[in-house]
């Protein structure tokens, strides 16, 4: 099974508000997930992003794919750059 961290939208009708999911490649995008980590609101100024980053590590750790904006979020929060630190350590 192919597993992806990305953005399962939920909100309103020109008011989006995601969270951060780890989901089957194969399911929908607003489909069912294996687990949520964390939100994102694009909304607010700055934008608001809380990522569990303990369950964000093990689940990249374990092969998730993150999708190139999820990717981006783990940047801004430091996220990639432990994740990859913790690879170059083993």
């Amino acid at each position: 099974m192919a597993v992806k961290i990305r953005l399962k939208r939920i909100g309103a009708k020109k008011a989006p508000f995601y969270r951060i999911v780890v989901a089957d490649s194969r399911s929908p995008r607003d489909g069912r997930s294996i687990e949520t980590i964390g939100t994102f609101n694009p909304l607010t100024s700055p934008e608001e992003v809380k990522i569990d980053e303990e369950k964000a590590l093990s689940w990249l750790a374990n092969g998730a794919k993150p999708s190139d904006t999820v990717r981006n979020l783990f940047s801004k929060q430091g996220i990639m750059a432990k994740f990859h630190e913790s690879k170059q350590g083993k």
